[in-house]
């Protein structure tokens, strides 16, 4: 209960940038287009945020979030919390250091994260879209795999003025949810193609 009660107070803490972000917005701002959206996400090449991840049993990590779209992302997660996830070449790879197997592996097209690093984002083509609200103040949407809705979805969290993206939440195939909520999201910049490196990492990991 103790633990339960701490991380609730640190989520409280995290997320009062974010809502005080809100809370600002103009309430003359009106639902962003699926086009805009898309328009945001394929001119994001780059970008570097840090983040709080809400797991499926409540527990909260928090680290730093790199994308070089398309197709790669790196989640390098703060202490006591040494987990690093990579996605590239068409995988993604969970390496745990309590682990001597290597990285636990899987397609990176059956998440519904490859729906937002795909090469060409279009929310606009059928039964992709299957959710589009607006609260007053953000834009949320639930996208999916049009060809395979039961890899499971993704819902995005979106302001304007300009188009930002502040959170996401994954709901997977498993049937678990993973909402990850993003900090002050810094796109641009150059970041080298080594740091999303799969092969790179379990071999500098293999020399430990």
């Amino acid at each position: 209960m103790g633990t339960y009660l701490y991380d609730m107070e640190k989520l409280r803490y995290l997320l009062a940038p974010v809502i005080a972000v809100a809370l600002a917005m103009p309430a003359s701002a009106e639902k962003l287009a699926l086009s805009e959206i898309s328009a945001f996400l394929n001119a994001m090449k780059t970008a570097k945020s840090p983040f709080t991840q809400i797991n499926d049993d409540g527990t909260i990590s928090t680290g730093t979030l790199f994308i070089k779209r398309p197709g790669r992302v790196r989640f390098e997660y703060n202490p006591p919390d040494d987990t690093l996830v990579l996605a590239s070449g068409g995988a993604v790879a969970i390496f745990d250091s309590k682990s001597n197997a290597g990285p636990q592996t899987y397609p990176l097209n059956k998440t519904p994260l490859s729906i937002i690093l795909g090469k060409n984002v279009n929310l606009g083509q059928a039964r992709m879209v299957t959710g589009h609200g607006y609260d007053g103040t953000a834009t949320t949407i639930t996208a999916q795999d049009p060809d395979h809705p039961e890899y499971g979805n993704i819902q995005l969290v979106f302001t304007p003025n300009p188009v930002q993206l502040r959170q996401w939440v994954i709901n997977d195939d498993t049937g678990s949810q993973t909402t990850v909520i993003l900090g002050d999201l810094q796109a641009g910049g150059i970041l080298r193609d080594s740091i999303f490196n799969i092969q790179l990492q379990a071999d500098k990991d293999a020399e430990r």
